[in-house]
């Protein structure tokens, strides 16, 4: 081909172009910048495959703790809850994906109530298991649910859609990080009453950092902080099972027959998985040795029987769901997506690290379930749907293609 013939097909392909931006439809290589991947549209693919990463652990290993806990049943019920908590998860975590954020802020305040209402009916009507009230049964039928893990979602949304306005100011003004701090005290308050010290403070934690996000300055943040670990301290030094998890956290080995059992075992667990682990379902430790293993504890039942390459896949599943997570809100559309997407994000992976770290030594047990993996209905369902909304975000922000917050 001549070099005059190149030079019009060049030209001929440049005005196409042109003409294609001008009626409105971008080029190809805009619309992938903007999708981000070769994802169906709005599916942002880091979170999916984070998501079905955890989930598919979760499944195998709540079959692994609890098969040895039914060995006269094929199938173990446990293991049944488990699965049909997913399946009703992952459903309410798809119309939790398909409702615009618009929808998600009128819902915000009114669902605030609901859980807390439901917080305080726990305290009259709630279910005592090992001490605490923080159940709830569905009359007429054999279920039962904890409000707590209603209220640490219903909260974040409530505190998102309060701090979205920022009154004209490039920070947060003191007079609505107030109010949105409030919105935290009821189920904070009532959360303590139940006890459960554990998620009072991943709530309180959980509020302060969507204010920090929010724009409030760091330093009105501090003395809030400090009262916060001074009723804490309080608590503990007040309440004999709080001291007794805090002693057993200091010196577990010397208490290792009592407060330190617990933790002593999951050393076991970890030290008898080594790097590769001592197979699927050939662990020790949850034949009686490690307590409860299929709940707070599953992360040292995947050391022991998957090795330390386990427990990495399952930290680095939190790790992407953490970084894909912040992309999302990072690149939303207005401030309420930004904040929700951040407050969806902390909430799947917060209590991921802090259970990791109790499992670990690091911190003293809290009560806290391993997102997607533990065995706990409630919590599973909770967790999808907050999935669900930071899907959401994320296909709003495919639809107004926009791939930046403003």
């Amino acid at each position: 081909m001549s070099a005059s013939r190149k030079a019009a097909a060049r030209r001929g392909r440049s005005t196409r172009r042109k003409r294609d931006t001008r009626n409105g439809r971008p080029e190809r290589r805009d619309t992938r910048a903007v999708a981000g991947s070769d994802w169906p549209p709005g599916l942002d693919g880091g979170v999916a495959f984070a998501a079905l990463l955890l989930c598919s652990f979760g499944v195998v290993m709540s079959y692994s703790s609890t098969a040895t806990l039914a060995l006269d049943q094929r199938i173990p019920p446990l293991f049944l809850h488990h699965v049909g908590a997913l399946v009703m998860g992952l459903a309410a975590g798809a119309i939790a994906w398909s409702m615009p954020t618009t929808a998600l802020r009128q819902l915000a305040l009114p669902f605030w109530t609901l859980s807390t209402a439901l917080l305080f009916a726990t305290q009259l009507f709630g279910v005592e298991v090992n001490g605490a009230t923080r159940w709830l049964a569905v009359p007429g039928i054999d279920l039962r649910f904890q409000p707590a893990e209603l209220a640490k979602l219903a909260t974040a949304l409530a505190v998102a859609a309060v701090v979205a306005r920022r009154d004209g100011h490039a920070e947060l003004s003191a007079r609505r990080a107030l109010v949105a701090g409030a919105l935290a005290l009821p189920p904070i308050a009532l959360l303590v009453r139940q006890p459960d010290l554990g998620n009072a403070v991943l709530l309180a934690c959980l509020v302060a950092l969507l204010l920090f996000v929010a724009g409030t300055k760091l330093a009105r943040l501090v003395a809030p902080g400090v009262i916060a670990f001074l009723g804490v301290a309080y608590y503990i030094s007040n309440h004999e099972y709080a001291w007794r998890r805090l002693v057993g956290f200091l010196d577990p080995w010397a208490t290792s027959s009592d407060e330190g059992f617990q933790l002593v075992q999951s050393f076991v667990a970890f030290g008898r998985g080594g790097l590769f682990g001592v197979g699927l379902g050939s662990g020790q430790q949850k034949l009686a040795y490690l307590p409860e293993a299929h709940t707070d504890f599953i992360l040292a039942l995947v050391a022991e029987e998957l090795g330390l390459i386990g427990v990495l896949a399952v930290l680095g599943g939190f790790a992407a769901l953490l970084v894909a997570g912040t992309r999302i809100a990072t690149r939303a559309n207005d401030r309420f997506a930004l904040l929700v997407g951040f407050g969806m994000t902390t909430l799947l992976t917060v209590p991921a690290v802090v259970n990791a770290s109790v499992v670990m030594g690091l911190l003293p047990t809290k009560g806290l379930t391993l997102p997607f993996l533990s065995y706990g209905r409630t919590s599973l369902v909770v967790s999808c749907i907050a999935l669900g909304i930071l899907l959401g975000v994320a296909r709003g922000n495919s639809e107004a293609g926009v791939p930046r917050w403003r």
